[in-house]
This record gives structure tokens, sequence and C-alpha cells, in this order.
């Protein structure tokens, strides 16, 4: 369950949110009523990144580098 407080009562009771989140809470923090930000539990990467796990899944193309003149028009106006 997510809990929602004021962005001046997570100022002044910092400590007891990050209690919280630690035990597993996510808290959404909103200014006026309006979520902003989310505390949420950290967790560090479990296994190690695989390099080339998405070998195969795409191609691409040779042209990848090539000059596009329409996208350097939107890049120089």
């Amino acid at each position: 369950m997510t809990d929602t407080i004021n962005i001046h009562a997570a100022k002044t009771h910092l400590s007891r949110l990050i209690e919280r989140v630690e035990a597993g809470e996510e808290i959404t923090l909103a200014r006026a009523g309006r979520p902003v930000a989310k505390l949420v539990p950290y967790s560090q990467r479990t296994s190690p990144r695989q390099a080339g796990m998405w070998r195969g899944l795409f191609v691409v193309p040779d042209d990848l580098d090539a000059s596009n003149e329409e996208i350097a028009d939107l890049f120089e106006g």
C-alpha cells in the first residue's frame, strides 16, 4: 500500500519515512495534494549485466551514421 505525504510533513519527518521505506513501504510525496515523487526501497542488482543479451533481436542499418539533411535542418533551424 502506498501512503501519500505532503512535502512539508516529509521534511519534518524524513527519518521516520526512511525507516518505513526501509521496511518495504512505498511513500508518495505530494505538493498541494498533487503527487510529485515517490520514495521506494533501494534494491541493488542481484546479477551482473550480461553483454550481448539483445544480439539477434534487431539489426542496425548500415547507413545509421549517414548524413540526413532533413534531420540536420531540424537541428539547425
